[in-house]
């Protein structure tokens, strides 16, 4: 078979230029917060009881960290896939965050400044030659203060590698069968690591009291399904109708979507119109995420997860090991293979080091791994966490 050819030479139009920003119409509510929190599995009662939050050190309820991108209208992922390539699909690969301090509540108002930063090509097993593309997004709140940081990558390739990888076959195309009593242990399971989180409370994980080669608790959460995926997608605040002031500058033919894959997809003059055609729910890219169809159609055996999700899921886990007291202050992640519906994401990590950096911070270094039930490499990640010292 012929390799296929990746053609990029239109990516070096954008690079290092500015795009258009992401604007949210209104402020967050504090029912956007938990919808994000519930749609995420991360039962942290700082984010959605207000009793709990009104307790804590913030006074009320806060937004976790991994909450600034959900009101970007590419998942982070938009400076990162600008660009005409050809006949191409694409896949959200990493992300790399920093965070700077400032807490989101509802109220505020995030916006974006999104710059593409890079672009590399590789031979990939999956699908020959693979652009490689990152981009850089700004959150801002509505002070100026600078909330956080994330480079996304984004992994594109040709339409026919992306079709030649699933051919003549329908391995992996059924959802796994779970029984009852298995059900039951992966509820024991999950509870183990809510029950961390709950024994934490409002008390700090002190610096003093970590050591280095001890192992973080196992998070597990799953089965997956469209059902779930759906409820990801419907917590990012720019999928809801009416909520952004919509990009004029986004062309999906630009980015290679073409015949069935194409669509509308966040295009305001339409949202306007009938604002179904406009929702990735429905038609367009996005709809691989919940049909299995157009998965398949991508090269993936069926319904798949969000990587953004993904990322989302490793700062969780770290943030709620660190308590309230604690922030991630920067990670970096590489997506291997997403979340499929039937399967569970198990979730383990392990302390490096601890030291205290130049700035007189006491901070952890950490790593992650996520796994699907048969030891599938979902995502790996690296991060340095600020814990506070105790005191006197």
């Amino acid at each position: 078979m012929t390799t296929p050819k990746l053609d990029c030479s239109d990516l070096d139009n954008y690079m290092g230029k500015p795009m258009q920003p992401a604007r949210m119409i209104d402020p967050f509510a504090n029912n956007d917060i938990r919808r994000w929190v519930q749609a995420m599995h991360y039962p942290n009662r700082l984010h959605y009881d207000a009793m709990f939050a009104m307790q804590s050190r913030h006074g009320g309820l806060i937004a976790p960290q991994s909450f600034p991108v959900t009101m970007d209208d590419g998942h982070g992922s938009a400076p990162s896939c600008i660009g005409l390539i050809p006949n191409s699909h694409m896949l959200f690969g990493g992300d790399e965050w920093w965070f700077y301090g400032p807490v989101v509540r509802a109220g505020d108002r995030i916006w974006n400044e999104r710059v593409p930063f890079d672009y590399a090509i590789k031979e990939t097993k999956f699908a020959g030659p693979t652009c490689f593309q990152r981009g850089d997004n700004f959150y801002y709140n509505q002070h100026g203060d600078l909330v956080a940081k994330q480079r996304s990558t984004s992994i594109r390739y040709s339409q026919e590698a992306g079709e030649a990888s699933q051919s003549g076959t329908t391995e992996g195309y059924d959802d796994p069968v779970w029984t009852d009593d298995e059900l039951e242990a992966l509820e024991a399971r999950k509870y183990t690591w809510i029950k961390m989180l709950h024994d934490l409370g409002h008390s700090p994980r002190y610096w003093d009291d970590v050591e280095a080669g001890t192992a973080l608790p196992e998070r597990v959460f799953g089965p997956h399904s469209i059902v779930s995926f759906t409820t990801e997608w419907r917590s990012y605040t720019f999928t809801q109708w009416g909520s952004m002031h919509r990009r004029t500058d986004l062309d999906m033919a630009m980015l290679g979507f073409v015949g069935p894959m194409a669509g509308p997809e966040q295009d305001p003059t339409e949202e306007a119109n009938n604002p179904e055609n406009t929702d990735g729910a429905y038609i367009g890219p996005s709809r691989g995420h919940l049909f299995p169809r157009w998965a398949r159609y991508i090269g993936m055996p069926r319904g798949y997860g969000y990587g953004a999700s993904m990322g989302a899921w490793i700062t969780d886990y770290l943030a709620g090991w660190a308590s309230e007291w604690g922030m991630v202050r920067h990670s970096v992640a590489n997506y291997r293979s997403p979340a499929l519906t039937g399967d569970i994401t198990i979730m383990t990590g392990n302390i490096l080091d601890k030291y205290v950096d130049a700035d007189g911070r006491h901070m952890i270094a950490v790593d992650c791994r996520m796994e699907n039930q048969l030891g599938g490499v979902l995502a790996t990640a690296k991060a340095e966490i600020e814990l506070i010292k105790k005191p006197g």
